[in-house]
């Protein structure tokens, strides 16, 4: 097989790849915007480490995107791959550090995506470096981080606690489950 061949091949399986990761991260700003109205207690995450590093990647994807169309004039079919990957590193990826981590009406918001309130089956603290809230859910064994900020420490468990009366969250206990302990006191 061709170097060519299989390069052309390779660039369009990654951009099969970049494809399915931009539709999940704009369907995250979808929701993110419809849900932007119902925030509870909501604060901006910093910015990842590398993020001047992606940035400055979407911009070489832009140029050698650029080249191939306007120079070489490749086919549609054959820029796939970079494209798709341009889209991401370029708009996509910086558009959603813009979501705002914490607590909406219906979930939480983590560094892992949307929680309903009603997924959540156990909470807990961290409190090494910075404060984290650890999120399992009753539906996968995963769980899900959330960096919150130390001055709003005292309204997250405020938060979490008014969502444990109002019987949102049911926290799940581990080992044997003999009724005596309250879900408020596991926040």
């Amino acid at each position: 097989m061709l170097p060519d061949v299989l390069l052309g091949r390779v660039l369009f399986l990654f951009g099969v790849g970049f494809l399915v990761a931009n539709l999940k991260v704009s369907a995250d700003l979808l929701r993110f915007r419809l849900r932007k109205k119902s925030a509870l207690l909501v604060w901006q995450n910093p910015k990842p480490p590398y993020y001047g590093f992606t940035l400055a990647l979407g911009v070489l994807l832009g140029l050698l995107l650029a080249f191939k169309v306007f120079v070489q004039r490749r086919p549609p079919n054959q820029v796939f791959g970079e494209a798709m990957m341009f889209v991401y590193y370029g708009y996509v990826f910086p558009l959603s550090t813009r979501i705002a981590r914490g607590f909406y009406r219906d979930g939480v918001w983590s560094d892992g995506g949307f929680l309903r309130w009603g997924q959540i089956s156990a909470v807990s603290w961290r409190e090494d470096g910075g404060v984290t809230l650890v999120l399992v859910s009753h539906f996968r064994a995963i769980a899900r981080r959330l960096q919150v900020p130390g001055h709003l420490y005292g309204q997250a468990r405020r938060v979490l606690r008014d969502r444990v009366k109002a019987h949102d969250i049911h926290i799940g206990g581990t080992g044997l489950d003999l009724g005596s302990r309250d879900d408020q006191d596991a926040v």
